[in-house]
């Protein structure tokens, strides 16, 4: 006899950015403030399948697109960006299997160290990342747009 009460799992994937996706990833960078001015989402996320597409994850919950990691390796450091999970699924351990991915991905490639940059004000994010062994290394971000 089938138990009515019992609950159901809910259904989660981890799987690589298909371009059918830019729009619903889009708008998650959005609903999470990742995207900037000087930032053009879907230019990020034509480059990054034109260069390793399978550091490109997204997560799936119960059919619907609601997370994103994009991350990559040069052959010093690995990188971090786009992490993203949206408002309403927070708080539900993606955020942790969408980066644990990414890492186990890195790692399978040699990875040494993983580097990532979050903006100063973000204090949530900050904490997010030292729970998970994150610490701030003695170094300033530099930058220079070349577009």
């Amino acid at each position: 006899m089938m138990d009515l009460h019992r609950k159901r799992t809910p259904t989660w994937i981890i799987r690589p950015f298909h371009p059918d996706d830019t729009p619903a990833v889009t708008d998650l960078w959005q609903i999470c403030q990742l995207v900037v001015p000087a930032n053009d989402p879907r230019r990020d996320m034509i480059a990054k399948t034109a260069f390793q597409p399978d550091l490109f994850l997204v997560g799936i919950w119960e059919g619907a697109l609601v997370a994103s990691v994009m991350a990559g390796y040069e052959g010093h450091r690995g990188w971090i960006n786009y992490l993203a999970v949206a408002p309403a699924h927070r708080r539900h351990g993606l955020g942790r299997a969408m980066l644990a991915a990414a890492e186990e991905r890195l790692g399978r490639l040699g990875c040494p160290k993983i580097n990532l940059q979050v903006r100063r004000h973000n204090r949530a994010v900050l904490e997010f990342y030292r729970r998970l062994g994150y610490v701030e290394d003695e170094v300033i971000s530099l930058g220079k747009r070349l577009r």
